[in-house]
């Protein structure tokens, strides 16, 4: 996540090369590309972690974001 940045509510997400921004709400993919397999794996993160995201998303509204950390998949 970026600070001040744009809605809808999104985070990003680097695989390699490629970047993708995803949808806080539904894990859609709305921008760049992930491959399939991390695109699968990094849904079931978003959705474990919805809350967590939001929180963050609105901590980076911010002037002074204090993100807090989010746990990997295990």
């Amino acid at each position: 996540m970026f600070a001040k940045d744009h809605l809808p509510p999104h985070f990003h997400a680097k695989y390699g090369e490629f970047i993708g921004v995803l949808d806080i709400e539904s894990s859609e993919l709305k921008e760049g590309k992930l491959p399939r397999r991390a695109l699968r794996l990094v849904q079931d993160w978003a959705e474990l972690h919805k809350a967590e995201l939001y929180k963050n998303w609105e901590e980076a509204q911010n002037n002074t974001p204090n993100f807090s950390k989010i746990k990997p998949l295990n």
